[in-house]
């Protein structure tokens, strides 16, 4: 059921300035109703987990013995990502390549965090950086289109260029930072798919003027047959299988390696810092925060009462937004009074531009016949 006016989940923080967001007759929301549900199928936080990626580990490296890695990770120079690496090389001595996919919008923090990882875990690091008058012509593009997940254009890069990568060194495994510990907490049918390639270039054609000639791009075709068709990677949550506290593990990354703290949750990019700060709030009056904070109260890492405190810090001052906007606006070659008006556009839905909606809902119809039938 859904109440009439503003209402907060009775549990966690989750609000309902999101149309998706509703709560039941005790006031709790759907979103931490939907990860505790999952909690005891996603996250070992005890000695079984270990046993079981102890078990994951080897059975990857007798696998993989004859390829020049056992595994891809992605390293973005944020924490979730350079923990995984510090524990697949420190814990079981895998033999990594790592890739970065470098759009642009790198933070002097998350460089150096990444060129201190690769330097003292003695690991390949393969950097794909994409030219920077394509991408800044999509991101443009994002913005004039006024559609939701502003950050598609890198998203949809790095996992193009992971494929690519895996495809040349035939590689099976990415073992990735993603966890239930930070992020187990959704918006039911919130944000759009990155890797809907059809929507990606309809946005650009219609906002564009730039040609994307080596852009990363996987066709959304292409996508559902690498990824959950033939499978060609198996993307693998290691932290799921640990005790994991995000700020325990930034203390461990500063003390090993002199790991330099970049900010929030995904801010090692400076678009991401400025989509999660002032775009979102000003577009949708909604606070990534929450999603953060409730998933630690899930995981039992914070109480609804600390984050609740944590809430009522402003996400960032009139000044540091200022100068988020300048830098945001000098980087994409516009003024500062033509991304304020980008930014106050209505909202368009993903779905008024060509898409690939229905084909992914036929192949999820196929794969739910297919599971039945087993």
């Amino acid at each position: 059921m859904r109440t009439s006016g503003y209402q907060v989940c009775s549990y966690c923080v989750m609000d309902n300035s999101n149309p998706g967001v509703t709560f039941d007759e005790n006031g709790q929301c759907i979103c931490c109703r939907e990860a505790l549900s999952r909690k005891p199928h996603e996250w070992w936080p005890t000695n079984e987990g270990r046993i079981r990626l102890n078990s994951l580990i080897e059975r990857i490296k007798q696998e993989m013995a004859d390829r020049p890695y056992d595994v891809i990770i992605g390293l973005s120079g944020g924490v979730d990502s350079a923990y995984v690496a510090h524990i697949l090389r420190r814990d079981f001595d895998l033999r990594i390549l790592a890739i970065h996919v470098d759009g642009g919008w790198n933070t002097e923090a998350a460089v150096r965090n990444i060129e201190l990882l690769v330097r003292k875990l003695d690991i390949d690091l393969h950097t794909h950086v994409v030219e920077w008058h394509e991408m800044r012509d999509l991101q443009l593009a994002y913005l004039k289109a006024s559609v939701l997940n502003q950050d598609a254009p890198q998203d949809h890069a790095f996992f193009a260029a992971l494929y690519r990568l895996a495809r040349k060194y035939g590689q099976k495994y990415f073992l990735g930072g993603m966890n239930f510990s930070s992020e187990s907490v959704h918006i039911p049918e919130g944000g759009y798919p990155a890797m809907d390639a059809r929507n990606l270039r309809a946005i650009h054609r219609a906002y564009g003027a730039v040609a994307l000639q080596t852009f990363p791009m996987l066709s959304s075709l292409e996508f559902l047959w690498l990824a959950r068709i033939r499978k060609q990677i198996q993307i693998l949550k290691p932290l799921n299988y640990l005790p994991y506290d995000k700020e325990s593990a930034k203390r461990e990354l500063v003390t090993t390696y002199g790991f330099v703290d970049y900010g929030s949750k995904h801010q090692e990019s400076r678009f991401t810092k400025f989509y999660q700060e002032i775009y979102l709030p000003a577009r949708y009056g909604f606070d990534k925060r929450r999603l953060h904070c409730s998933a630690l109260i899930v995981s039992g890492q914070m109480t609804r009462e600390e984050a609740l405190q944590a809430l009522r810090i402003p996400l960032t001052t009139k000044e540091q937004a200022a100068r988020d906007k300048r830098f945001v606006a000098k980087k994409l070659g516009i003024t500062a009074l033509e991304l304020e008006r980008l930014i106050a556009l209505p909202a368009v839905p993903h779905e008024r531009f060509a898409n690939s909606q229905a084909l992914y809902t036929m192949n999820q119809k196929l794969r739910a016949i297919v599971g039945n039938r087993r």
